[in-house]
C-alpha cells in the first residue's frame, strides 16, 4: 500500500485538486447565474471577459456537439490509460507527471458533470472565444505541459547523446595520440 501511495500521490493530489475546484466553481455558477445569464462585477472588463452559465454536451471549447456519451466514453478510456502509464513515468519527470494529473483531473472533472446532469457546465467566456471551465482549462494546459515535457526531454536526450560522441572523440584522439 505503501508503494502505490508513493507512486500515485502526486497525481492523484493535482488531478483531485483540480476536480474540487472545478466542481465548486460549476457549482457556484448554477447556484447564482440562470442559464444563459452572465456576471461581472467590473463592467469596463465585461467586453473582454466574463462569467455566463452555459451547457456543453460535446468536447471542450464546445467543439463536436451532441457528443457527450462519446467524450464520456473517452474521458474513462484516458483515465484508466493514465492511472496505468503514470508509474512508467520516471520520477524525475516532474512536468511529465504533473501534466498527465492534470489531464486526469479535467477528465474527471467533466465526466462528473455528464454523468450527474449530462452536459458540462462552461462559464467563463474570453472575448469571442468558446466558453470553458476549469476542466477544460486543465486538460488543455495539461496538452500543453505535456509537449513541452516530451520536447524538454527530447532535448537532454540529445545533449546527452552529443557529450557521449564528444567524449568517444576525445577517447579514440588521447589513445591515437598515445600509440
Amino acid at each position: 500500500m505503501k508503494k502505490i501511495i508513493r507512486e500515485y500521490w502526486l497525481l492523484f493530489s493535482v488531478a483531485g485538486l483540480i476536480v474540487v475546484v472545478d466542481q465548486v466553481t460549476k457549482a457556484i455558477v448554477r447556484a447564482n447565474i440562470p442559464f444563459g445569464g452572465r456576471w461581472m462585477p467590473l463592467d469596463w472588463l465585461a467586453p473582454y471577459f466574463r462569467f455566463v452559465h452555459w451547457e456543453n454536451t460535446g468536447a471542450a471549447f464546445g467543439m463536436f456537439q451532441s457528443g457527450g456519451l462519446i467524450f464520456g466514453i473517452l474521458a474513462v478510456i484516458v483515465s484508466i490509460f493514465i492511472v496505468i502509464y503514470y508509474p512508467q513515468i520516471p520520477k524525475e519527470e516532474k512536468l511529465m507527471r504533473v501534466a498527465m494529473a492534470m489531464q486526469l483531473g479535467g477528465a474527471i472533472g467533466n465526466l462528473i458533470d455528464r454523468i450527474v446532469f449530462g452536459p458540462v457546465t462552461d462559464f467563463i467566456s474570453v472575448g469571442s472565444f468558446p466558453v470553458f471551465n476549469i476542466a477544460d482549462s486543465s486538460i488543455t494546459v495539461g496538452v500543453g505541459l505535456l509537449i513541452l515535457a516530451l520536447w524538454l526531454h527530447d532535448q537532454r536526450e540529445k545533449k546527452e547523446q552529443q557529450t557521449l560522441r564528444e567524449t568517444a572523440a576525445e577517447n579514440v584522439e588521447t589513445l591515437d595520440n598515445s600509440l
